[in-house]
């Protein structure tokens, strides 16, 4: 045993966690069980009293504390499952907690952690600045700061959950799979499951735009994201802890990374299993398990996900319902070009065959061609999409396959309609935070520079949202262009090549 394991066993073993959490339940999930040939189960952090693992180690963080340094009050700066632990923790020790909240937080997280005898405060428009208010009110009020996931304390909290894991479950296991935002789960979990059962894989599971863990093991070295998605916004962290990576460096097998209609279609996993919505961050392991089985052909295992909250936004379930069938290639979206002439229509119906239907878009292109924007459910699953490929290229259809194009799933879906002839159009795809006056400090920060030519806005329950604007820019005005977005502060992807926008927009 190394002196740093050493450490964190002893942490660990004397952790104190059950003055707020529960010892959650090992959970049988036969229908994935059956669908991946291996014994599924789920650890139910999502069960504790706040929905999530962390009030494990925000109470073992701030008791530690205590015992050492005492102090009427604490601070933290979260939006999400964070708060709700410390704020829980420090009603059951009796003492003041602050939390610093981006104002995009939806509502009903504030008011949870207010219902918990916190203060909520409501700063800036992200995390990073509400954490820099928090450091200064923390000073000026005398509260030590409680980071969510960068402290030896909270780590060992965290791993309490693996040693309810190697009480629950004695028997024989093959991988362990852990969501990783900051990485003090996949910290705690890793350095005791490879103390007491080190022939057990431990995997950490990060969507593929929000990779920091990934990135930093593969660069041997703490790494800083330019910027994260949003979609799990329980694990958009831009860059691990400091204590986080040195000890998943040494303890943490692989991370693997997985989609947003990945993360989608294991909410749905685990609602058939269990009946609970979990938030996408709750669903990552789910979602990892099912990409690790798939790549590594494995069968006949016996495989745990660590289900970690289930802090959803009802408005959120619209958006993740839409997504969940192209996550498990049950669903394909298809741009189709079929002639303009009588019978044609039915023509390309027959050719779909008896699948069914999820969504049909048709729009008048020219005299000779139109464009049918189809959603068609593959219950075979990817080896369908081929078929169906093949079956429409053969018979003579120009086809492109949309499932993995985030802004026709995302916008055009919704917009399909008459072709803009417009030379000079550009397409962007922006992320506003989810607030009033965003839309107006958008419009205000252009002027009357470009004139609008496109806009469409859907709400995803989410603290930012989604937008797509077109702009008729002048040649010779990109780098005044540039120069706006860049002062906007709001992330902006050029999707002027996109080939749905080409054909059913442009």
């Amino acid at each position: 045993m190394t002196q740093l394991q050493d450490e964190y066993i002893k942490r660990i073993l004397s952790a104190r966690v059950y003055d707020v959490s529960t010892q959650t339940r090992l959970h049988e999930a036969p229908q994935l069980s059956r669908r991946l040939n291996n014994q599924v189960l789920l650890k139910r952090e999502d069960e504790q009293p706040v929905f999530s693992f962390k009030c494990r180690g925000a109470f073992n963080r701030i008791f530690k504390l205590l015992e050492q340094t005492p102090a009427s009050g604490v601070i933290a700066a979260s939006a999400g499952n964070h708060a709700q632990g410390v704020a829980l923790a420090a009603q059951k020790l009796g003492i003041d907690a602050v939390i610093v909240m981006p104002q995009t937080t939806p509502g009903i997280k504030v008011d949870a952690v207010r219902a918990l005898g916190a203060e909520a405060i409501l700063h800036g428009d992200d995390f990073d600045t509400a954490l820099s208010f928090a450091l200064k009110l923390g000073e000026e009020r005398g509260f030590p700061f409680i980071h969510p996931f960068d402290d030896p304390n909270t780590i060992a909290g965290q791993g309490t959950v693996a040693v309810e894991l190697c009480r629950q479950h004695p028997e024989s296991l093959d991988a362990v799979f852990v969501p990783i935002g900051g990485g003090g789960l996949a910290a705690g979990i890793s350095v005791y499951m490879k103390y007491l059962r080190p022939e057990v894989r431990i995997i950490g599971v990060e969507p593929v735009d929000a990779a920091s863990m990934h990135d930093s093991l593969a660069a041997d070295e703490r790494i800083t994201l330019p910027q994260v998605g949003l979609f799990a916004d329980g694990v958009a962290v831009k860059q691990v802890g400091e204590h986080c990576f040195e000890v998943c460096r040494e303890f943490l097998d692989e991370v693997i990374l997985v989609t947003v209609d990945e993360m989608a279609a294991a909410i749905k996993d685990i609602f058939n299993e269990t009946r609970t919505l979990t938030e996408p961050a709750g669903a990552l392991a789910v979602a990892g398990m099912k990409r690790y089985v798939k790549e590594r052909n494995v069968s006949g295992q016996t495989l745990i996900a660590i289900n970690s909250g289930a802090n959803i936004n009802f408005d959120r379930i619209r958006h993740v319902a839409e997504r969940v069938e192209l996550g498990d290639s049950r669903e394909a979206l298809l741009a189709v070009t079929i002639p303009e002439k009588p019978g044609s229509f039915l023509a390309f119906c027959k050719a779909l065959g008896k699948r069914g239907i999820t969504e049909f878009n048709y729009r008048y292109a020219d005299a000779g061609t139109a464009h049918v924007f189809a959603g068609v459910e593959l219950p075979g699953g990817s080896e369908e999409r081929e078929s169906l490929m093949q079956t429409l290229r053969q018979s003579d259809y120009d086809v492109l396959d949309m499932s993995r194009n985030d802004t026709a799933k995302l916008h055009l879906r919704h917009m399909i309609g008459g072709h803009a002839d417009i030379a000079s159009e550009k397409l962007f795809r922006f992320v506003f935070p989810e607030r009033p006056g965003a839309l107006l400090h958008f419009l205000t920060a252009m002027g009357e520079r470009w004139n609008i030519t496109l806009f469409h806005y859907r709400n995803h329950g989410a603290a930012y949202g989604r937008v797509l604007v077109g702009l008729a820019l002048p040649e010779g005005d990109e780098e005044s262009l540039k120069q706006f977005i860049d002062e906007l502060g709001y992330k902006a992807e050029d999707e002027s090549d996109n080939e749905a926008y080409s054909l059913f927009l442009r």
